[in-house]
């Protein structure tokens, strides 16, 4: 039950996240993705994943995949943010707005 409820956070809030996108700037767009990808998807989906190992093989792996899954996602989802926040915009004669 606990892997369902994961999941459907981490699928919920990459929906949220997508129809929030849509019409952005692509600075918007990395903004966005950032941080959904650090709230919603890593804590979430590396719980799903490694409690899910945990229980296909029987072993206490589960709890060590999670801890390395989560940073390995949300530093993605730091890159992704701080990518958005610092990136510069351009007009139409590729000049820097």
């Amino acid at each position: 039950m606990a892997i369902a409820v994961a999941l459907l956070i981490s699928i919920l809030g990459s929906i949220v996240a997508h129809h929030l996108c849509k019409g952005k700037s692509k600075k918007r767009k990395l903004i966005i993705w950032g941080i959904t990808t650090m709230v919603a998807i890593a804590p979430f989906s590396s719980f799903a994943i490694g409690l899910t190992y945990a229980l296909i093989v029987r072993s206490g792996w589960g709890i060590i995949i999670m801890w390395y899954l989560f940073p390995i996602i949300f530093i993605t989802g730091l890159v992704m943010l701080i990518l958005g926040i610092f990136k510069v915009k351009r007009g139409e004669a590729g000049e820097a707005i």
